[in-house]
């Protein structure tokens, strides 16, 4: 199997903007606290949402990602259990998610991005975030208005965890990456 250093190396290579790249850091980084949550396989986990939208810079159309993502991630080696999440990220493909690691991937996708777009409008970014302010702009429907609302709450539901709690499990995965996503710590 790749390792860490190889998913990293390649998501390099093929995400070039830096929003495409903090993306891909702050769901990695939901996904690595979700693992220790779970008790499951850290680093297949945070592989799994780092490379999650691989494919999205070069090939957005619904006919191509993740199919093109997803089928060289095979060629190269990286698990099944891996790539069926990452299929399952995306509801336009209809693959199923029956195990945690893709659902936990689904759960944190459109969140992520979210609690993204709250740290930048806050003096504070990520620092001294809470579950109440995240949940207020999820209902001010012009605030990021592409985030998928219904994907968060149906993600959620899908790990038997309340909404708040959900927000809250992100919001600590993320802050332990502040920097990397791109916010300064105090």
């Amino acid at each position: 199997m790749p390792t860490y250093a190889d998913a990293l190396a390649l998501f390099h290579e093929w995400t070039l903007t830096d929003s495409l790249r903090r993306h891909g850091y702050a769901v990695e980084a939901a996904m690595g606290f979700y693992a220790k949550h779970f008790g499951a396989d850290e680093q297949l986990w945070r592989m799994a949402g780092l490379l999650h939208d691989i494919d999205y810079e070069k090939h957005q159309s619904l006919d191509e990602h993740p199919y093109v993502g997803v089928a060289m991630l095979r060629e190269k080696g990286y698990p099944e259990e891996m790539l069926d999440a990452i299929m399952g990220h995306a509801n336009h493909t209809g693959s199923e998610r029956v195990s945690l690691i893709s659902k936990v991937l689904f759960a944190v996708d459109e969140l992520a991005g979210f609690i993204m777009a709250v740290g930048y409008v806050r003096p504070t970014g990520l620092e001294g975030m809470s579950p109440k302010s995240v949940t207020k702009k999820l209902k001010d429907k012009p605030f990021a208005a592409a985030v998928s609302r219904e994907d968060i709450r149906d993600g959620a539901a899908d790990l038997n965890i309340e909404l708040a709690q959900h927000i809250a499990n992100v919001i600590s995965g993320m802050q332990a990456d502040a920097t990397r996503l791109g916010f300064t710590s105090s």
